[in-house]
């Protein structure tokens, strides 16, 4: 893909292998849309990027927060009226050995909410701006680590486990690619999902209490694959680990269980924070 003109959003880019991914979408001529919490750090990464010639700006939001999602969207809507490429790489760990069950500022299991819900309302929000990019790609940064949903717990209430939270999000990251493909087809915007690298050097991996073993440049060459090799033009609702087309757990395929996901997102983006915690906890 020719990336001179166009505008990539990169959700979790100040550190790690967004951070990677966005230094180098800048420097092949993109104009890059940061994104973090801290903004000290997003600042900065926006600056190396410019430093290098690139076009970038930096974009503040809590993914732990709907609202938060909300004003990402409209500072996105402000900032450009064309979205080429949204990756989705902005994620919550495992939490390590006995990490204890959190929410998000909405009531949700916080894992679920950062790592899934804040990608799927944000992809839901800025979908015209990509649809009137089109060709245009979405890009869901998931991970091998999958764990099917449990739909009479899907706040993990019970049994409570970081590593299972963690897994339980990023099968949902892959059932709504595989969902929202069928979506737009026809509409000229591709949507995959893939497993960057296994145990990248990251601080999430570091967190976990995990000693990495993979490079965030072998992951940033994943998801750039993704995000802008011409081979993949056309070709959506895959799951790749690493840059080969793979198969995700078997969940992903059942088409009730996408019907189902798709359902109770929309309730819990749309309903008062009091009433889904009582209906979904």
């Amino acid at each position: 893909m020719e990336l001179k003109g166009k505008t990539i959003l990169v959700t979790g880019s100040t550190d790690g292998v967004g951070h990677v991914v966005a230094e180098r979408l800048g420097a092949a001529g993109a104009r890059v849309l940061v994104h973090g919490r801290d903004e000290g750090r997003g600042k900065a990464t926006a600056a190396a990027i410019e430093a290098k010639g690139g076009k970038a700006e930096f974009l503040a939001a809590d993914l732990a927060s709907l609202a938060e999602v909300h004003r990402l969207a409209e500072a996105v809507r402000t900032k450009t009226d064309r979205i080429d490429v949204l990756i989705n790489n902005a994620g919550v760990g495992t939490g390590g050995q006995g990490a204890k069950r959190q929410v998000s500022a909405d009531g949700y299991e916080l894992r679920f909410a950062v790592n899934y819900l804040a990608g799927f309302l944000l992809t839901s929000e800025l979908l015209p701006l990509i649809k009137a990019s089109a060709p245009a790609r979405i890009v869901n940064v998931a991970s091998a680590g999958q764990h099917a949903i449990d739909f009479d717990d899907v706040m993990l209430t019970h049994g409570y486990s970081g590593v299972r939270a963690y897994c339980q999000s990023k099968l949902a990251q892959i059932l709504f690619t595989v969902d929202l493909a069928q979506q737009l087809d026809g509409a000229g915007v591709s949507v995959n999902a893939l497993h960057p690298a296994s145990y990248m050097d990251t601080t999430m991996v570091r967190q976990a209490g995990v000693t990495p073993w993979s490079s965030v440049e072998t992951g940033a060459d994943a998801i750039l694959n993704l995000a802008t090799s011409p081979a993949l033009e056309g070709r959506s609702g895959r799951y790749f680990d690493g840059q080969r087309e793979s198969r995700a757990d078997a969940q992903a395929y059942d088409e009730k269980a996408r019907r189902r996901l798709r359902t109770l997102s929309v309730e819990l983006i749309e309903l008062p924070s009091s009433k889904s915690k009582e209906q979904h906890s």
